[in-house]
């Protein structure tokens, strides 16, 4: 049984690209240069893995063609406005389309996204929520890589409590689960 969340084998990049952007999601607020944007996606993610992934801005737009399969973004394009930049080997970039689109998702291989300059603060059980006071599990991480997984069964001694120190599952009993592997300890915000 692999993670199930409806992107179909064979989609490609481009495929990705068009669901997200079908989606209407990514929109910055803020004019930036190609320049700052390119910069800013290529800091999530080591130099070897950036100075050769395409970088795609979070409305689908190719600000830089790559040369190997990675994609780096200046923000996390599911999130209008969002600035912490992100690079996804491609089944991550599947996975973004499928949410974006809401598909169903599975994968038979290990996904692999960094998000070296962290993240936007998130409720760890739910991915819908909004509402930092909802009495919910928020956190924030700082540097992490996020990582997919055919099968809940391989991840099923991490903990869920992203408060106890090293890899978690996020969004565990949902069809968006995956595992978040912290860099550096973050303080609890609950």
């Amino acid at each position: 049984m692999g993670i199930h969340t409806k992107v179909r084998a064979g989609n490609t990049l481009g495929a990705a690209v068009a669901l997200i952007v079908a989606s209407g999601l990514g929109h910055s607020a803020f004019a930036e240069s190609s320049d700052e944007k390119i910069a800013r996606a290529m800091s999530a993610a080591p130099s070897d893995i950036s100075e050769n992934a395409t970088i795609m801005d979070v409305d689908g737009t190719i600000l830089r063609e790559g040369s190997n399969e990675w994609v780096c973004l200046p923000g996390v394009g599911l999130i209008p406005g969002d600035k912490h930049p992100m690079c996804n080997d491609p089944v991550w970039m599947k996975w973004m389309a499928a949410v974006g689109s809401g598909a169903e998702f599975s994968t038979d291989v290990v996904g692999v996204s960094y998000m070296l300059q962290g993240d936007a603060m998130v409720n760890n059980d739910n991915p819908m929520a909004t509402d930092p006071n909802d009495g919910g599990v928020w956190v924030q991480d700082g540097p992490h890589l996020m990582m997919l997984f055919p099968s809940m069964d391989v991840v099923a001694n991490l903990p869920r409590d992203p408060f106890v120190g090293g890899a978690y599952v996020m969004w565990a009993d949902t069809p968006l689960w995956h595992v978040m592997v912290p860099i550096e300890a973050k303080a609890n915000t609950n």
